[in-house]
C-alpha cells in the first residue's frame, strides 16, 4: 500500500466536524477578557474555529489533533462529507436534543459549516497554529499552556476508550498545562454520565489536584451541560 493510500484510509476513520467560537465560549463557560494574555491549547480540536476566531481577537491559541497530519484540502472535503452525514442523522434523532442554542437542524448545520470554513481558512493562512499529534502523547513542553480545553472526546467514547486511556490522556493534558484543564461534556453519546468519573476525580484529588464539576450555559445533547475543571494547586 502506498503512503497516499494509507493516509486516505487513516483519514476515512477520522470524523472532521467542529464547533464554533461561540459554542466553545458557552461549553467551557469562558469570558473573552479572562482569556487574554493566556497561552491556550485546544485538544483535540478537529474542525473547530475556536483557534481561528480567537486568534483574530488577540488570543494566543494552539490547536492540536490527529487529523492535522493530512492536507488541508483533504480535510475540507472530509469535513463537508461528515457534516452532511451528521445533519442527515440529526434530522432522524432530533427529538433527543435541546434546540435552544441552534433553533433547528438548519441552524446547527450553519454552525458546523461556519466552523469548518473558518478552521480550514486559518489552517491555510496560519498553519503553525495547527499541530498534529496522537493522544495520549503530545509534542509540547511541560507547563507550556495556561489553559487546556478538551471537548467531545474524553468521556463521550467511554465504550471505546478504556479507563487507562482516559487516565493517561488526562495526565498528558495536565502535563502541558501550568494552570487548568477543562473537559466537556461529562457524558457519553447517550447522555449518560461517564461511569468511571467519580473514581477518576477521587484519584486526581489524591494526587493533590483541585477538581470541580461546573454547570455551563450550554446544553444540546440532553444532560451534556457540565464540564470538569482540573487545576494544579
Amino acid at each position: 500500500m502506498s503512503r497516499a493510500e494509507k493516509r486516505k484510509q487513516e483519514l476515512e476513520r477520522i470524523i472532521f466536524i467542529g464547533r464554533t467560537f461561540e459554542e466553545y465560549m458557552q461549553m467551557f463557560d469562558l469570558e473573552l477578557q479572562e482569556l487574554k494574555g493566556k497561552s491556550i491549547l485546544d485538544c483535540p480540536a478537529g474542525a473547530c474555529s475556536f483557534t481561528a476566531i480567537g486568534s483574530r481577537q488577540g488570543l494566543n491559541i494552539t490547536a492540536c489533533d490527529i487529523a492535522y497530519d493530512h492536507p488541508v484540502d483533504d480535510l475540507e472535503r472530509k469535513g463537508l462529507q461528515d457534516t452532511e452525514h451528521a445533519m442527515e442523522t440529526m434530522e432522524r434523532a432530533k427529538d433527543i436534543f435541546i434546540w435552544d442554542f441552534y433553533e433547528n437542524v438548519q441552524g446547527l448545520g450553519k454552525h458546523r459549516h461556519q466552523a469548518l470554513h473558518d478552521c480550514v481558512k486559518d489552517m491555510r493562512e496560519n498553519s503553525e497554529r495547527y499541530v498534529a499529534a496522537t493522544l495520549p502523547k503530545l509534542p509540547f513542553e511541560e507547563s507550556q499552556f495556561d489553559l487546556v480545553l478538551s471537548a467531545h472526546f474524553l468521556f463521550m467514547y467511554g465504550d471505546r476508550l478504556d479507563y487507562a486511556f482516559h487516565r493517561e490522556t488526562i495526565r498528558e493534558l495536565l502535563r502541558v498545562t501550568a494552570g487548568e484543564l477543562r473537559i466537556f461534556p461529562l457524558v457519553d453519546l447517550t447522555g449518560t454520565r461517564y461511569e468511571h468519573l467519580d473514581r477518576l476525580v477521587a484519584e486526581l484529588q489524591e494526587e493533590g489536584l483541585q477538581t470541580e464539576e461546573r454547570r455551563v450555559p450550554y446544553e444540546f445533547l440532553q444532560n451534556a451541560n457540565s464540564m470538569l475543571c482540573i487545576r494544579k494547586r
